[in-house]
């Protein structure tokens, strides 16, 4: 059962109703006049492009001057 905040104590505390969220799914936040909300944390996923860098101890300048130059051979 999710975790229920009045309106007031979700405004007053924000970072734990986020928090709740986050470790619990969703938190339901309640209105004096009946309404009710559902606070989630949307996961992100990552690319499958978003990989990791290597250092490869060369330059930006060694990797353009190497461009450069592959592309001088070809003409």
């Amino acid at each position: 059962m999710p975790k229920v905040y009045t309106y007031s104590q979700a405004r007053q505390n924000l970072a734990e109703v986020l928090e709740q969220a986050e470790k619990y799914g969703d938190v339901m936040i309640k209105r004096r006049n009946g309404e009710t909300f559902v606070v989630r944390a949307i996961r992100e996923t990552k690319s499958a492009l978003d990989v990791e860098g290597i250092d490869t101890g060369i330059s930006r300048q060694e990797i353009v001057d190497s461009i450069r130059e592959s592309r001088e051979m070809r003409y």
